[in-house]
This record gives structure tokens, sequence and C-alpha cells, in this order.
């Protein structure tokens, strides 16, 4: 790609702005496939490296919340199935859907809930890694819960878990995008080689 091209596909890039996602077209005029998929990948990262999906995806063996990323209020488990201990399991606060608390304060204005609300297993934490590690865990079927690529784009375009990012409840930011534009990232990056940036 020459220079100029090179300027041009980094301006059309950038114009898309940050707080949404970029369409698969976008990436068309980077012509080697590895660094489009590449490209694409880095795309998705906005929506994996938000604190929507990480708060879910921590490190220890404590949920996260909150856009800073703070450990859980009350203090709980991630527990031996991932959804909390015994007595404090995850729906003992988080029922099926998000709930607005009647008398909001500026901290906390909305519970969120999700039939299938609980940790990600650890083997799936993010937190704290690049977007280059993320991408090979994500590949690995030994770290993603036992998921081909087919299987993972199906799971980014339709869990309705996966989905919460979209609709996180009041008081909470949503992820960049929609889930649709995200499932469509994914399948063109599987396409494309599924290659990941540098660790």
């Amino acid at each position: 790609m020459s220079q100029t091209a090179r300027a041009a596909s980094s301006a059309a890039l950038a114009d898309a702005g940050a707080g949404s996602l970029k369409s698969v077209a976008d990436f068309d005029p980077i012509a080697d496939e590895t660094e489009r998929s590449i490209a694409i990948f880095e795309e998705t990262g906005k929506v994996l490296q938000d604190p929507r999906c990480v708060n879910c995806h921590p490190r220890g063996d404590s949920p996260l919340q909150g856009d800073e990323m703070a450990l859980h209020e009350p203090p709980v488990v991630r527990g031996a199935a991932n959804f909390g201990a015994p007595g404090m399991m995850c729906n003992t606060c988080h029922g099926a859907e998000n709930v607005e608390i009647v008398a909001q304060t500026e901290d906390i204005q909305s519970i969120p809930g999700n039939p299938n609300w609980h940790l990600a297993p650890i083997e799936m934490a993010w937190e704290g890694k690049t977007l280059g590690e993320i991408c090979e865990q994500i590949k690995d079927e030994n770290r993603n819960g036992g998921k081909t690529l087919a299987e993972l784009v199906e799971h980014m375009a339709k869990d309705d878990l996966v989905g919460w990012g979209w609709n996180p409840g009041e008081g909470r930011e949503p992820v960049p995008g929609t889930q649709e534009q995200f499932g469509q990232l994914y399948e063109a990056w599987v396409a494309t080689g599924a290659h990941c940036p540098a660790a």
C-alpha cells in the first residue's frame, strides 16, 4: 500500500469515531489480508477492553464494577462454578433483567441483570492483558470454553449475556456500536485468517 493510500485509509478509519464501531467495509482499503485481519480485531478491542466486558473477565476471584473497574461492592467471590459462593450467588442481587433503583445515587442508578449473570471462567480472564494476548486466548479452545472460531462468531454475535454490554442499564455507558456490528467484525476477522495483533 502506498504512503498516500495508507494515510487516506487511516484517516477514513479515524473518522468513524471512538464511540462507535467501524463497519467491515471500512477496512476494505487495507489490501494485505493479514494487516486487515489485525486491524479488524483491533476494532473489536473497543468492546473487548471496555469496562462492561473486562468487569466480568477479571484476573482474580472477584468481579469488578463501574468504569473505574473497582472491586465489586458488596464483596463477592467467584465460587466453584463462577456464579458466586453459597449464600451469595450472583443471582442473589442480579435478576433476569436490569432493575432501576428507585432512590438513585450518583454512583448507583441500576442493578445489572441477565438470566445467566456470572463471571467468565478464570481461563477467560482479560483484565490486565494486551489486546494481542486476549486475541490469542480467544482463539485457544482450551481457554475460550471449547469454542471453534465459527462458534466464537456465533457467541459474539448472538449471546444475550454478551449483548448486555449494549444494554447495561441506567447509569452505565454501553460498549461501542451494536452487537450486530460486533458480530460482523468477528466474522470478517475469522474470514481473513483470525490474525492477532502483537502481544
